[in-house]
């Protein structure tokens, strides 16, 4: 597969089969987002990877917004990982602050599409997710108060029958500038 054939097949499913993800290709996902670039090389970020049955469902839970409006889908993956944010080196923080500019975050970001275009490479579907209640997943995780969960990303096998959606996004004339806004 080309890289935009990968960059093109990359969406959000939200929809999961009950297929167990092997440890192999977890590890594989894991590496991909490891070795992702960070500000100041600072990797600011812990990987968990939560298989556990109880344990993702319990953290799934924790999801799905209020009067049951967002993520109803996550307790179908059998993988949810968090990627928890780190201190960045001292040299990326002052960086930050004089920059005005959240480098773990945008660090973060950079990882979870590492993960998430290595998971699609080979064959599995992924989810980022913002919303969840984050104080009850760090209890269930066992995750230190002062830490924050940057992103979950859910993990798993689409179903057979889960068809790849036409992506529709602004034409390029109106995103794109030329040397000036």
């Amino acid at each position: 597969m080309t890289f935009n054939e990968l960059i093109s097949k990359r969406q959000s499913v939200r929809r999961y089969s009950q297929r167990e993800v092997a440890a192999e290709k977890i590890v594989q996902c894991i590496e991909a987002a490891r070795i992702a670039p960070s500000a100041s090389n600072a990797q600011p970020w812990t990987f968990v990877v939560v298989s556990d049955p109880v344990i993702c469902h319990a953290v799934a839970v924790e999801t799905i917004g209020p009067l049951q409006t967002f993520n109803r889908f996550v307790p179908e993956a059998p993988v949810i990982l968090a990627i928890v944010l780190e201190k960045p080196k001292i040299l990326s923080e002052m960086g930050g602050r004089l920059k005005k500019k959240e480098f773990p975050l945008i660090d973060v970001g950079i990882a979870a599409e590492h993960f998430c275009l290595q998971a699609t490479e080979l064959g599995l579907g992924t989810c980022m997710l913002g919303w969840f209640n984050e104080k009850k997943i760090k209890e269930i995780l066992h995750i230190p108060v002062e830490k924050t969960i940057g992103l979950l990303i859910t993990l798993g096998y689409a179903p057979d029958e889960y068809t790849q959606r036409k992506k529709i996004r602004k034409p390029l004339e109106q995103v794109l500038r030329y040397n000036r806004y």
